[in-house]
């Protein structure tokens, strides 16, 4: 008999509705997993007691014939950046440890409205500042898949416990990548919706924001299933005020669709990771879609992001540990400190630089109906690299980590375009490789369906170079 923590959000919803398995026996079964694999480290806070009262709940509602919502007792994980009432929210510091909200974030109380049952707080580095599965207060997050390469960041643990059945589905947050990076390590589905689908208030400046909340899940249409329950115009984000709509010519198959191949967005990959997600370039090709390169150039953006990143560091984080600098992380106090080094002008011109590469953005969609791309240019880094220094690739030195290794994720947080990662193939050493979806603004609909119909071709063999990344 499968276990009952292997099964998908929609196969444990269906089975609740029937009565053919009941709340309480789904949140048991995915905190025995929990407990069995604890050693990865996914968890900051496990709210075992909470999540039983919440099934006991969700049982009885079922065998009284309520209405029941699309998520009814279904097990679900927050990352520890998002509040939840009642439930600790650490920001994965030490300053944070017992801090306890007094409020659900709209994405935590939606899933709640449709009837899921939160397990817990997934682990996050500090503030979700950087690229490491690490923080000092839950320590490193292992990957389930090969736990000497990294899980990826921001959001890992959701990535880890999503992969390792702790839960079918996990609400992350992407910053800069950071649900799609370690969805793509864990070989999991991690989608950052159009700016302000799905509510992020978690920051002060929502008329700047480039911070998202959005679904982790094992596949697609988990992935699509938790998005509706997320999505939703809010009253509170100024971006958050059009609802999403799915168009008829959105319908469209494969055939005649006009992809923008992004191969490298101006940075070097790794040839194994390169060939692996050209593969899906021939695949849509076979199905009939329209497929050519197109000229996009990420790297003259990257110095936007790192002002925006670290401007908003300096002003959120840096009054939170200011004469408590030995208790976080030194690469926090090292890219707030850069923060404070800016000034107005500095930050003007970066958002000058936003503005440029969402017009840019927009014209190669009168172009193109998708963009395609890898999610990273190389394969989950090993363990033990400098998130403030410069990797290798390909035996050579590729930049900071930012610009080498995600040059593909942190340019659609600026411009509030759609993306999602799509696990696509493994390397002959067995890590995961994801390709990149990206659609224009409000199409997260369009760019779900037809990520559900990709997910289904098969990746082609790759016989590239075997070098690969390293610190």
């Amino acid at each position: 008999m499968t276990d009952l923590a292997d099964l998908s959000a929609r196969a444990l919803a269906a089975a609740i509705r029937s009565k053919e398995v009941s709340p309480v026996e789904a949140t048991e079964a995915v905190l025995r997993r929990i407990e069995a694999r604890a050693g990865l480290n996914a968890f900051v806070t496990v709210a075992a007691d909470e999540a039983l009262a919440e099934a006991r709940q969700a049982e009885t509602a079922v065998l009284q014939g309520a209405e029941l919502g699309p998520l009814h007792g279904v097990p679900y994980s927050v990352k520890d950046l998002l509040p939840t009432k009642g439930v600790r929210t650490t920001m994965g510091s030490r300053l944070f440890a017992q801090n306890i909200p007094v409020a659900d974030a709209p994405s935590v109380a939606r899933s709640r409205a449709a009837g899921g049952v939160m397990i817990g707080k997934t682990t996050t580095p500090e503030y979700g500042h950087t690229q490491t599965a690490f923080s000092p207060l839950s320590g490193l997050t292992l990957n389930p898949i090969d736990p000497g390469v990294t899980a990826g960041a921001s959001s890992s643990g959701s990535a880890v416990a999503v992969a390792a059945g702790m839960g079918p589905l996990s609400i992350g947050t992407d910053g800069g990548g950071s649900i799609r990076i370690p969805a793509a390590c864990c070989g999991i589905v991690g989608m950052k919706a159009t700016l302000g689908v799905i509510p992020h208030l978690g920051v002060p400046d929502l008329y700047g924001a480039n911070s998202y909340a959005g679904p982790m899940a094992r596949d697609v249409e988990d992935t699509a299933l938790f998005f509706e329950v997320l999505q939703g115009a809010s009253p509170l984000d100024p971006w958050g005020q059009a609802a999403v709509q799915l168009h008829a010519d959105d319908l469209r198959p494969l055939k005649g669709l006009r992809v923008g191949w992004l191969p490298t967005a101006g940075a070097r990959v790794e040839p194994e990771t390169a060939a692996i997600c050209a593969s899906a370039c021939r695949r849509l090709e076979a199905e009939g879609a329209l497929v050519e390169e197109a000229d996009l150039d990420f790297r003259s953006f990257e110095g936007a992001f790192l002002t925006i990143l670290r401007a908003g560091l300096a002003a959120r984080a840096e009054p939170a540990f200011r004469g408590r600098e030995a208790e976080v992380a030194p690469s926090l106090v090292q890219t707030a400190r850069q923060g404070l080094a800016l000034s107005a002008v500095d930050l003007s011109h970066a958002t000058a630089a936003r503005t440029q590469l969402f017009q840019l953005m927009q014209l190669h969609f009168e172009r193109y109906d998708l963009l395609l791309s890898p999610v990273l240019t190389a394969p989950p880094l090993p363990l033990g690299y400098d998130p403030m220094g410069e990797i290798e690739i390909d035996g050579m030195s590729a930049g900071t980590i930012r610009g080498a290794w995600y040059p593909f994720t942190y340019p659609h947080n600026l411009t509030g375009h759609p993306a999602i990662a799509l696990p696509w193939g493994t390397t002959e050493k067995g890590l995961p490789v994801a390709i990149q979806l990206t659609a224009p603004w409000y199409k997260d609909r369009f760019m779900l369906r037809l990520a559900q119909i990709i997910s289904g071709l098969r990746p082609e063999p790759a016989t590239p170079s075997r070098r690969e990344p390293r610190i």
